[in-house]
C-alpha cells in the first residue's frame, strides 16, 4: 500500500523524467517496484495463520496466554522479512535506482528494462518463505499453548526452521540487487 501511495501521490520516478531513454527505464522500474510487493501476499498470509493459531491456544489455554501471544509475535515478525526484502527493493527502484544513469544504446536499455522489472519480480519468490514462515509460527504458537513449559524449546526449534525457510528469500534477494548494482547482462553487449 505505501508503494502505491507513492507512485500515486509522490512519485519521485516523474521528476527524473524528460530523456526518452530514462523514461523507459523509469517506467519499467514502476513496474518492478510494483510487482516487488505482491510478495507481501506470503507474510500477510503466514501472519494470519499465526495470529488464528494464536487465539486458538488462547482459548484452549487462557492461563497461558501470554507464552503463546510472544511466540505468535516472535514467529510473525521473522515471517514478515520477506515482504521487508521486497520493500526494500521497491524502494531502491524508486528512489535510488542505479539503473537510470546507465542508459545507452537501445539494446542496452531494454536489458536495463528488463533489469528493473526482473528485480521485482525477482521478490516474488518471497511468498514461500512468508507462508512458511507463519506456519512455522502458527504451529509454535500452538505447540505453546499446550506444553508452555517447553516454550523456549519451542521458540528456538521454531526460529531455526523460520531461518531455513528465509533461504529462498534470501537468494531473491541476491538476484534482485545483482541486476541493480552488478548486471552482467550489460557487459555481455
Amino acid at each position: 500500500m505505501i508503494i502505491s501511495f507513492i507512485l500515486l501521490f509522490a512519485n519521485p520516478l516523474a521528476a527524473q523524467a524528460g530523456d526518452p531513454n530514462k523514461t523507459l527505464i523509469l517506467m519499467a522500474s514502476a513496474i518492478g517496484a510494483s510487482l516487488a510487493m505482491i510478495a507481501g501476499i506470503g507474510p500477510g498470509i503466514g501472519q494470519g495463520y499465526a495470529a488464528g493459531k494464536g487465539a486458538e491456544a488462547t482459548a484452549k489455554n487462557p492461563k497461558n496466554s501470554k507464552n503463546s501471544t510472544m511466540v505468535m509475535l516472535i514467529g510473525a515478525a521473522v515471517a514478515e522479512t520477506s515482504g521487508i526484502l521486497a520493500l526494500v527493493i521497491a524502494f531502491i527502484l524508486l528512489f535510488g535506482n542505479p539503473l537510470v544513469e546507465q542508459v545507452g544504446s537501445a539494446s542496452k536499455n531494454f536489458i536495463l528494462m528488463a533489469s528493473a522489472i526482473g528485480a521485482g519480480l525477482a521478490m516474488i519468490a518471497g511468498i514461500g518463505p512468508g507462508i512458511g514462515q507463519g506456519y512455522a509460527a502458527g504451529k509454535g504458537t500452538e505447540a505453546t499453548g499446550k506444553r508452555p513449559k517447553l516454550q523456549s524449546m519451542i521458540v528456538r526449534t521454531m526460529l531455526l526452521g523460520q531461518a531455513v525457510a528465509q533461504t529462498t528469500g534470501i537468494y531473491a534477494l541476491i538476484i534482485a540487487f545483482i541486476l541493480l548494482f552488478a548486471n552482467p547482462l550489460v557487459g555481455l553487449l
